[in-house]
């Protein structure tokens, strides 16, 4: 993640996050360098680099691995962006399906920031195109008062579209990308006494996200699903893996944020198994009520780095579990009722279940005095 005084490399001012290609430049650069193998036309990567970037590797110049599992997935979505077809990213909240999709855009097209945030007040003029008024009303409609937007500088540039939480729009401004998908072309009929479209130059394509949680609020036309390759991510399995994960991002965030807080593996263990306890509904073999909040990993990281923050701005230097509780209180459970009480009632059964385990007792008091 990117530090909060990141300097571009077009400015000085500070930034709070870099996109992917400015944060991993200098690893696009020596993948760029070192990439022969073939390459789409397009394309400022061949798609074995693509996948080194976002799995990572071990050899001379080490790649970071960026996506923690689904990797046969990260494959099948870069041969889908090597074809006509445009790629659905769909799972459950906090699975890393806009993280997957920038990193893909970074990769592909070296420019992750083409996107449109879907929303109910999202309008096809925020996608496609619109106007400057000033000057349409001075010399009418023309290639110089048009503004470009996401969609359109996507297929000029030949580019990556990146459309998140697309069902959060409403069906009709959906569809406004059935035609671009379909011919690969953005009819503009407002420009009369010049060419009336613009075509896609190669690498254009659309990368979209939805979360699962969102199915039914704006269904998706079968027109619209036909011209996507839908996959889904899924969560990490295994507490191991989910507690590595989390131990990694929450370094690369204190560091960035220059906070010394000592984190021990033991403790980022306790949290994963908290998390995926509440979110299985079983401690030990005792059935509970699962909250029905998102409990991703990416919540788990967001409890950790802030209550890790907690203890390095408020005088203690090592995390302890009672921070972790207390903080995943408003974190991931957040305003409701229904949840802090079947959170209390996870509590009480850790409490009698492990009682004999100090961890876990200061988790239970931390998140009983939250």
């Amino acid at each position: 993640m990117a530090s909060r005084s990141a300097k571009t490399p077009e400015t000085t001012q500070p930034a709070q996050r870099l996109p992917a290609e400015l944060a991993h430049a200098e690893e696009l650069a020596a993948l760029r360098e070192a990439d022969d193998g073939p390459r789409p036309e397009g394309w400022r990567l061949s798609p074995r680099a693509v996948r080194t970037f976002i799995l990572g590797s071990g050899r001379d110049r080490r790649i970071a691995r960026k996506i923690h599992g689904n990797d046969a997935l990260v494959e099948r979505a870069i041969v889908t962006l090597t074809g006509q077809r445009g790629l659905m990213l769909v799972g459950e909240p906090g699975t890393a399906k806009s993280l997957l999709s920038e990193l893909l855009a970074a990769a592909i097209s070296g420019d992750s920031t083409l996107t449109v945030q879907g929303g109910a007040g999202v309008v096809e003029e925020q996608i496609r195109y619109g106007w400057n008024y000033a000057l349409l009303l001075r010399d009418g409609p023309g290639p110089a008062s048009l503004v470009p937007g996401p969609l359109h500088r996507a297929m000029a540039g030949g580019g990556l579209l990146r459309f998140e939480e697309i069902s959060r729009c409403v069906t009709e401004v959906q569809d406004c990308l059935v035609p671009v998908l379909s011919e690969r072309l953005l009819h503009i009929p407002e420009l009369k006494d010049v060419q009336p479209y613009l075509l896609a130059r190669p690498g254009f394509n659309v990368i979209a996200t939805a979360n699962l949680r969102d199915r039914g609020v704006n269904e998706m036309s079968a027109a619209l699903k036909r011209r996507f390759n839908f996959e889904t991510m899924r969560p990490l399995d295994g507490i191991e893996a989910q507690a590595r994960l989390i131990g990694e991002e929450v370094a690369r965030e204190l560091v960035a944020q220059r906070i010394g807080t000592e984190v021990l593996p033991q403790v980022l263990t306790l949290l994963a198994t908290a998390f995926h306890e509440l979110r299985a509904g079983m401690v030990e073999g005792t059935a509970i009520e699962r909250p029905g909040t998102v409990l991703s990993t990416a919540e788990a990281i967001s409890v950790a780095c802030n209550a890790a923050a907690d203890c390095w701005y408020f005088g203690e230097q090592r995390l302890r579990p009672a921070h972790l509780a207390r903080y995943l209180v408003g974190t991931a459970i957040k305003d409701d009722d229904e949840d802090r009480r079947r959170f209390a009632e996870y509590l009480r059964i850790v409490a009698r279940r492990r009682a004999g385990s100090e961890d876990w007792q200061d988790f239970v008091a931390g998140g009983q005095g939250a």
